[in-house]
């Protein structure tokens, strides 16, 4: 008879019966994602200049990958059970922690931010290593833990340090973070682990990324929805709503267009590389949704008169951001042979963007819509082998 400890092992490390299903806890989880979007839109929104974007890109990237790493961890352990539920409700917390810390989180809230997140990193190796003892997958998690671990050492200094300095030391511990989880968190002296202990299920995998990116666009339609509900409904108020939500449908058809591949499948046959890939490449198109609603809230306080030039930036960086990202994606997918479309598109858009300087935000956002929609219907018209719809 097998001990308690073994049998929560082999609970743990038990396989879904459906691939592509999705535990309760995990969907709940993905909720908190709603609220640290809005925060860093907030951000964003309360100081238009470089230097708070690139800080608040920095913190988008830090929450960005507390999501990433529980998707890939309710991946490679049982959802189901109990051990790792608790685990999941503990990291929404201190996930919902670091997003309360967005918008001070290089000043006195700098410490709350980069405590929750490396306490979360290093908690989950803490919770899960010993539970893994004496199987050969306890080396997977002790090598993400140590690379956790270094990643902790600038976040906690930086932390401590004015503004500046922790905007570099944060931005390098990312590049640690971003780094070690593409080359498969090698440690010096124990060597590489097996490929197979690198792979996620491209079925799960796949399905956590369509629904964080769906979910993810409830943030510009929410931004632009209580603006306009607490703005007066007005004629030109109302025009600039109805163009916050056809932008967000065009987010929306461009990410499931053309129909033909699954990431999943190609997850599965590829290196485990990929899924890693696809988390860059996603973590770019919802940083772009994030803007995107920021430009929204600017649309729809300001439809008419003339903006400031930083406002267009944002409208047009918004769908340059996300053009970029879904351009990648589309490469990793299905348009290897065919990765012109979002680039002529962003090169459009770009290259209008000086005439659109002195032009009404609606005029802005309407010629950006009309861009994506030309996109969309582009995408629309690729055809692709295989018919199963893309990218779940």
């Amino acid at each position: 008879m097998a001990d308690p400890r073994q049998r929560r092992l082999e609970r743990l490390l038990r396989k879904r019966r459906n691939p592509r299903e999705i535990s309760f806890h995990e969907l709940f989880f993905d909720l908190a994602m709603i609220f640290a979007l809005t925060r860093v839109a907030q951000r964003v929104l309360d100081e238009l200049t470089l230097l708070n974007i690139t800080e608040t890109l920095v913190l988008f990237a830090a929450v960005w990958w507390v999501w990433i790493a529980t998707a890939w961890s309710t991946d490679w352990f049982n959802p189901d059970e109990p051990y790792l539920q608790r685990l999941i409700i503990g990291i929404m917390f201190a996930g919902l922690l670091m997003a309360a810390a967005v918008p001070n989180a290089y000043g006195s809230h700098g410490l709350l931010f980069a405590g929750a997140y490396t306490a979360i990193h290093l908690g989950r190796g803490l919770v899960i290593l010993p539970a893994l003892r004496g199987h050969p997958l306890q080396a997977r998690s002790a090598r993400v833990m140590i690379w956790f671990g270094v990643s902790a050492v600038p976040w906690l200094i930086g932390a401590l340090l004015p503004a500046s300095p922790r905007l570099a030391l944060w931005a390098v511990a990312i590049v640690i973070d971003g780094a070690s989880a593409w080359f498969g968190w090698p440690v010096p002296g124990l060597g590489r682990l097996p490929v197979e202990y690198l792979r996620v299920v491209g079925e799960h995998i796949a399905e956590r990324y369509r629904e964080i990116y769906i979910i993810s666009l409830g943030a510009p339609l929410l931004v632009s929805g209580l603006v306009y509900s607490g703005a007066g409904f007005d004629y030109f108020r109302t025009v600039a709503f109805a163009l916050t939500f056809a932008s967000t449908l065009l987010l929306l058809w461009s990410y499931f267009l053309p129909y033909g591949n699954s990431l999943g499948t190609i997850v599965n046959k590829t290196h485990p590389r990929t899924a890693v890939t696809a988390a860059y490449c996603h973590g770019l198109m919802i940083a772009g949704v994030a803007v995107t609603a920021v430009g929204n809230e600017m649309l729809v306080r300001q439809p008419v008169g003339d903006p400031p030039h930083s406002w267009t930036l944002v409208v047009v960086g918004g769908f340059a951001l996300h053009a970029i990202g879904r351009t990648l994606f589309g490469i990793l997918m299905f348009e290897a042979r065919r990765p012109w479309r979002g680039p002529v598109a962003l090169v459009v858009v770009v290259g209008l963007t000086p005439a659109l300087f002195d032009m009404p935000l609606l005029v802005v956002a309407g010629l950006v819509v009309a861009v994506h929609f030309c996109l969309v219907l582009s995408l629309a018209r690729v055809r692709t082998p295989a018919s199963t719809p893309a990218p779940g």
